[in-house]
């Protein structure tokens, strides 16, 4: 379905970097990017452009853009997003989304990688020490920083900064006119290496989705689209609200498959048990 096909990525921030050589390996596809495609439009990580929808529709949307512009027949887009974790609050959580747009099949393959392996932070800062301790944290100068004069103030906004004495000479400035600094990191791909790390285990997980194939009609993208809980507790042995199965389903013939006991597990920890941990 794919090999030796032309693949157009969608993106402004080079992430082809680390998407196109696991797509020309794996998948045998040639792999160029969008010319002078504008994904801001549909929102930005600062705030000045609200995204507008959900991570999956606005790659999707980005598909279109890209359509757009060149006619292709096979796209791929990605969108971040970055916020608490839903399971533990206090830690922030990145997740990537992946969607491949096969026009000329008219198929859809989507992945949504989430790590807790990210940088990302933000604070507002009113002295240089307070600043260095923040960007040491983030892994300044490696990754870039944000910087405006606070965080409603979108009137002077500094992106990709990367540079401690263009760091302090930003700040000293801002905190001298407005008393104080607000500070991001800046989310990016092409200004984050960590996130970069992330966008390329998304796209290794989208691929391991293609290859795997219906067993009734051989169709690639036989993937998981529902889960059923239930794993018994080890102690109690009720049902807690872990994964008992997975439901896959074809894409294109719609055959269904249960998997029982994800990962060889087949009782869940007391300590995930609402019944022995309330």
């Amino acid at each position: 379905m794919f090999s030796g096909r032309t693949v157009c990525i969608a993106t402004k921030h080079e992430k082809e970097k680390v998407i196109t050589p696991i797509l020309e390996a794996k998948l045998k596809l040639i792999c160029e990017t969008v010319p002078n495609i504008d994904t801001d439009v549909l929102g930005t990580f600062t705030g000045e452009i609200e995204r507008q929808d959900d991570p999956i529709t606005t790659a999707r949307n980005k598909c279109k853009l890209a359509q757009e512009l060149t006619n292709a027949d096979l796209i791929l887009a990605s969108e971040g997003s970055f916020g608490p974790h839903p399971s533990i609050p206090f830690i922030s959580c990145n997740e990537e989304h992946l969607l491949l747009l096969d026009i000329k099949n008219q198929m859809e393959f989507i992945t949504s990688f989430r790590s807790m392996e990210t940088n990302f932070n933000a604070g507002t800062f009113t002295t240089q020490d307070e600043i260095k301790k923040f960007a040491h944290d983030i892994l300044f100068p490696s990754h870039a920083l944000i910087i405006r004069p606070s965080k409603e103030d979108y009137t002077t906004i500094h992106k990709g900064i990367n540079d401690w004495k263009e760091l302090e000479q930003i700040t000293a400035r801002l905190i001298s006119s407005h008393r104080q600094v607000y500070i991001e990191t800046d989310m990016r791909a092409h200004h984050n290496p960590t996130r970069m790390e992330q966008i390329k285990k998304a796209t290794l997980q989208l691929v391991e989705q293609i290859e795997s194939k219906c067993p009734k009609c051989n169709t690639p993208g036989f993937s998981v689209t529902d889960v059923r809980s239930g794993l018994p507790c080890s102690l109690c042995k009720s049902p807690t609200n872990s994964a008992l199965s997975l439901i896959y389903t074809c894409k294109k013939c719609f055959f269904t498959n249960e998997s029982l006991y994800p990962k060889n597990k087949k009782e869940e920890d007391p300590m995930y048990c609402d019944h022995c941990n309330p």
